[in-house]
């Protein structure tokens, strides 16, 4: 499978090389919880990491599932929860396959995207599309992460992979161009906040 493996993640978790790790959630996220756009609900985080955001969520009230496939971040995450006295189902499984027993109400993206190669971006999509109940919604964060070598010589760089807008728009459509073109699966997208976007499933 192309992209990085199990080990690759492993590996930086044990040496501390999670650059993205900021050692607290999200502030987007603690944005969209205080202004009580994101309200209690079922939610799954794939790619959990260090599990901030996935603690921060059960510190809210949400029934959190927290998903990765690298055994040290599982364990963070556990250890996290633990120290919290907090609740959460984490589940060490690869989000290209994992397939939930229950549909959720909502996903929390953040940088799971960004560090799966880009040719297994449309499995992950469709892989939060399928677990999300109709009129679900996906909160979601596209890295931006513009290289070079990428822009210029069209190479595929990273991770973190650069998440193109013009990609995602791709990636999660919400308008046909063409009506001859049928989708099986649509997106609402909301206009606010500024600068990030959450979608909503159109089943």
């Amino acid at each position: 499978m192309a992209g990085p493996t199990t080990e690759f993640w492993q590996q930086r978790f044990e040496k501390n090389e999670t650059g993205r790790d900021r050692g607290s959630p999200s502030p987007q996220l603690l944005a969209w919880l205080d202004s009580g756009e994101l309200q209690p609900c079922r939610l799954a985080v794939p790619g959990c990491g260090s599990g901030w955001e996935v603690a921060e969520l059960a510190q809210r009230g949400f029934e959190v599932t927290g998903i990765d496939y690298t055994a040290a971040a599982v364990e963070k995450t556990r250890a996290l929860l633990h120290g919290r006295a907090l609740k959460a189902e984490i589940i060490q499984a690869d989000v290209l396959n994992y397939q939930p027993t229950q549909l959720f109400d909502g996903i929390y993206e953040q940088t799971c995207l960004c560090a799966i190669h880009p040719d297994h971006w449309f499995q992950y999509a469709n892989q939060l599309r399928n677990w999300l109940k109709p009129a679900g919604s996906l909160w979601v964060m596209f890295m931006q992460m513009i290289r070079p070598a990428a822009s210029e010589e069209g190479l595929i760089v990273a991770p973190p992979y650069h998440c193109d807008v013009n990609a995602m728009r791709a990636l999660f459509p919400f308008s046909v161009p063409n009506p001859t073109i049928e989708l099986t699966h649509r997106w609402q997208i909301s206009r606010i906040p500024p600068k990030v976007r959450s979608l909503s499933s159109g089943r």
